[in-house]
């Protein structure tokens, strides 16, 4: 897991952990469906995370009873964890709210940040990145649309760009607004 994914790698065992108590193959589990799509999570790296987590005092281990034979360990979380999580989900990092897959590693555990203000803010810091001027493809300086573009497959990227962030746009706007710290939409 190169490309700075260890640290969103932490943020979900942090986040799967901050729900409940899990095994690490159900961790595991979880991870990949939130993840997989993206980038697989290997044991080689899903094991040392939890070990910097818990050399970091974040987690804890526990040995309980196997079901068969051998006795299996449980991970949790512990108060520094949880204080990681929440500052984690408080402060991302920039790139943690540009980068569609490391936003949505944030997004599906930023419910746990207990402040509708806190929760608000990073969904307009991704709100701002969506409203900046953005394109695949220029030519002389200038953003090209999907009309200035022949080639049908780069049309196509700029049109699905383009639709999906209009959705994103629309639930964020929605979203703030219903946590009651954006005026009505229209009046901004």
């Amino acid at each position: 897991m190169t490309d700075g994914r260890p640290g969103m790698l932490a943020l979900a065992i942090l986040g799967f952990l901050h729900e409940e108590p899990l095994h690490g193959y159900e961790l595991k589990e979880r991870i990949k469906a939130l993840t997989g799509h993206v980038r697989a999570v290997s044991d080689g790296a899903l094991y040392p995370a939890i070990a910097r987590l818990e050399a970091a005092g974040q987690l804890e281990r526990r040995v309980e009873p196997g079901v068969a034979a051998a006795p299996r360990q449980t991970l949790s979380l512990t108060e520094a964890g949880e204080a990681e999580l929440q500052r984690r989900l408080r402060e991302p990092s920039e790139v943690d709210i540009t980068d569609r897959n490391r936003y949505f590693t944030v997004l599906a555990f930023l419910r746990h940040l207990p402040s509708p203000a806190a929760q608000a803010e990073v969904l307009r810091r991704r709100l701002a990145f969506l409203d900046a001027p953005a394109t695949f493809f220029t030519r002389g300086g200038r953003r090209l649309t999907s009309a200035d573009v022949p080639d049908p497959f780069r049309k196509g990227m700029i049109e699905v760009a383009r639709a999906t962030r209009d959705a994103e746009r629309a639930w964020l706007t929605r979203t703030i607004t219903e946590l009651g710290l954006l005026p009505e939409p229209g009046l901004r």
